[in-house]
């Protein structure tokens, strides 16, 4: 019998082992932030209604009092110097270097061992408190007076201003873009807060941008031969594609893989929602 009772020990203790790791993974989802998403911006929009800022292109961070998460909840891993004086209230922003510098920064903030020099250019641009109550225009001069009062270099308020009509905003949009910049922001003043992809925040690009999974690599043809032709990928809407440029040689022969997920640039959809001038901007890796 003893045996007997040494493999019901055994099996036990793997019960055990596995509840332990099921609700350990159950916990993990639950810390991945629900945060306010953008909707594309389409003409006809009573912009009046909105504060509007630049969008920056950086890394979505949320600061949950003690740590920087990113938007599929992993940890990011910042030097203790650039966190331990952020203020305690969830603070919702992009991690920043500047404009055309994605990439660099994306680098910074995979690491898991944050290198000083390269957080020493990155800023924490604040554009939202989770949670807090109030309008998001009494939500924006409460960042203002947040920020005022950690008084650190590298926590800024995100600007937000008004424009009188439309045209007001494509002048603004080219003056951005001219300089750099990737965009506009719009969220509607008088929004409580809110989750989830929502028409109170919209974003206006030259080119909007989205995220397809990646079903299957298609080969290339011509001066492609042997290499990659075209992503087919599969939008979260259901909706499949290909995209065929945006791609240098090294990504051809090293193409993202099948089940992951990138960003593409289009300049607008088809009535069956299909993106038109779609090509691949990059591969998400966080």
């Amino acid at each position: 019998m003893l045996p007997i009772k040494n493999n019901l020990s055994r099996l036990l203790v793997l019960t055990a082992l596995l509840f332990t790791q099921i609700f350990s993974i159950q916990a993990l989802s639950q810390e991945i932030p629900a945060l306010l998403l953008a909707q594309n911006y389409q003409q006809g929009v009573d912009v009046t209604e909105y504060l509007v800022s630049e969008k920056y292109d950086g890394v979505r961070a949320f600061w949950d009092g003690k740590q920087l998460i990113s938007r599929q909840g992993n940890i990011i891993y910042a030097p203790d110097w650039f966190i331990k004086n952020l203020p305690k209230t969830q603070l919702d922003g992009e991690l920043w270097m500047g404009r055309g510098k994605f990439d660099a920064l994306s680098g910074a903030v995979r690491k898991d061992a944050p290198i000083d020099a390269e957080w020493k250019n990155i800023y924490y641009q604040i554009f939202e408190l989770p949670n807090a109550k109030g309008t998001f225009e009494a939500r924006a001069n409460q960042i203002v007076q947040i920020v005022k009062q950690a008084n650190l270099p590298h926590l800024n308020a995100v600007t937000q201003f008004r424009v009188s009509d439309e045209n007001a905003l494509k002048l603004r949009l080219n003056q951005v873009v001219k300089n750099g910049g990737e965009g506009l922001m719009l969220h509607r003043a008088d929004a409580l807060y809110t989750t989830g992809r929502s028409d109170v925040l919209l974003k206006l690009k030259p080119l909007y941008d989205a995220e397809a999974k990646v079903i299957a690599h298609t080969a290339g043809k011509g001066k492609h031969a042997g290499k990659l032709g075209a992503l087919l990928v599969e939008t979260p809407q259901g909706i499949r594609f290909k995209l065929g440029t945006g791609f240098s040689d090294a990504q051809r022969e090293n193409p993202p893989k099948i089940g992951s997920t990138v960003t593409y640039t289009f300049k607008d959809t088809t009535k069956n929602g299909k993106p038109k001038f779609a090509s691949f901007l990059r591969e998400r890796n966080e």
